[in-house]
């Protein structure tokens, strides 16, 4: 039963792969090609999500091998790539969501932004479902944390429907640029959290290398 369970959270991390990199190529290139910075934005985020999702997959490898639920250094460069990544990509939505608001530009259309965030509430919810369910069962926080970026990514989902929709309705063209600034604010807080994971791992892995001198004669 848990040789099952963690087949399921392995398939589950996989899954959240390679959606992300079909997310993110399609949102970015729908969100350039119609000049919406907040669908462009998104697309991105999604390939930032593939390389902590990748660590997360890594990481169950390891579980399933029994060799516990610490993280190892390959992830706690993942995290901090992801960190840095996430860090940037804020500041460059502020910055241009700024620039688009003083000229008053307005994207071509942000139907797709209505159609991918559609998909991406579907897939994410099922996902927040599965990964909890397997998580819970497994009594792991490693895929109950996972469980909690997916949700995370329903939060920017919703974001990006809510302003893509409201400037379809109304033809305000800020609202693609706020929608654009609410993204990075969570952008930034994923990359705050980032770099909180890999500097409690490297915390305990330093505790745990001087519990190891300390018992050595």
């Amino acid at each position: 039963m848990k040789e099952k369970l963690y087949t399921s959270a392995n398939y589950l991390a996989l899954f959240t792969i390679f959606y992300n990199i079909a997310e993110g190529a399609i949102s970015v290139w729908f969100g350039a090609a119609d000049e919406t910075l907040a669908l462009f934005g998104f697309g991105v985020d999604s390939f930032i999500e593939v390389i902590s999702a990748v660590g997360v997959w890594h990481m169950l490898r390891r579980i399933k091998a029994n060799a516990g639920e610490t993280r190892d250094e390959f992830e706690q460069r993942a995290l901090r790539i992801t960190g840095v990544a996430f860090y940037i990509l804020s500041a460059g939505l502020v910055v241009t969501a700024g620039m688009n608001l003083y000229q008053q530009h307005k994207p071509e259309t942000t139907l797709w932004g209505i159609v991918i965030s559609l998909f991406s509430i579907t897939f994410m919810w099922f996902l927040i479902r599965q990964k909890t369910r397997v998580g819970t069962a497994l009594n792991s926080p490693a895929i109950l944390a996972d469980a909690a970026c997916s949700r995370a990514c329903l939060y920017l989902s919703l974001v990006l429907m809510i302003s893509s929709a409201g400037y379809e309705l109304t033809g305000i063209g800020s609202l693609d640029a706020i929608g654009a600034i609410l993204i990075s604010w969570f952008t930034i807080r994923e990359g705050w959290e980032s770099f909180g994971k890999a500097k409690g791992m490297s915390c305990s892995c330093s505790c745990s290398c001087s519990a190891d001198r300390e018992d050595t004669p």
